[in-house]
């Protein structure tokens, strides 16, 4: 069992000072490769001292998850509407949101092959959370279990197809990705 502080996570100051690492991360990340970024050089920018920042993260590594999750929460934020139900607008502006994500990522993680498994888990389960709620709205009535496959299919599926287009070199536009595998989740969707 570690000795180590932990700060309760709600609390403002914990929030203030977890937002300041985060911060401080994304200024050195413009100025240099991940790979070149020491804690040292985020506690300097942050102003804080190494054990506050072991107290917030287990390290570097779980800064760049932090970052690249916060990141894909505003992207869909700043485009979704998380109070409505799942429509075709809402899907094709996630697809949107996450080629968005995707071209902004990219530079942060195309070296580090093994931590794209840990961000991508991590971003298809904040899809799968943001997504559940809208199809639940829009499908009241389905059983349950049913809802809970189709929140996955929907999810992967959104996922895999704007991650294969950034891989892929994005040959098209998110519009015309969007127009070509909206009918394909629009009729699974209208099945439920």
């Amino acid at each position: 069992m570690s000795n180590v502080f932990q700060p309760n996570p709600n609390h403002p100051s914990v929030i203030l000072t977890r937002q300041n690492i985060l911060n401080a991360f994304s200024l050195q990340l413009h100025k240099m490769d991940f790979n070149s970024i020491t804690v040292l050089d985020i506690t300097r920018v942050a102003n804080i001292n190494r054990s506050t920042f072991y107290a917030h993260f287990q390290d570097k590594i779980a800064v760049l998850e932090a970052f690249l999750a916060n990141a894909f929460l505003e992207y869909v934020l700043n485009r979704v509407e998380n109070e409505g139900p799942l429509t075709e607008e809402t899907i094709r502006q996630l697809i949107f949101s996450l080629c968005d994500y995707h071209v902004a990522s990219n530079n942060c993680i195309k070296k580090y092959d093994t931590l794209v498994l840990n961000i991508e888990r991590d971003i298809r389960l904040q899809l799968e959370q943001f997504i559940s709620p809208l199809l639940s709205k829009s499908n009241h009535q389905a059983n349950p279990k049913t809802l809970e496959t189709a929140v996955k299919i929907v999810s992967l599926s959104i996922y895999e197809i704007t991650y294969q287009w950034n891989l892929e070199g994005r040959l098209e536009s998110p519009a015309e990705l969007a127009d070509r595998v909206m009918p394909l989740l629009m009729l699974g969707i209208k099945s439920l």
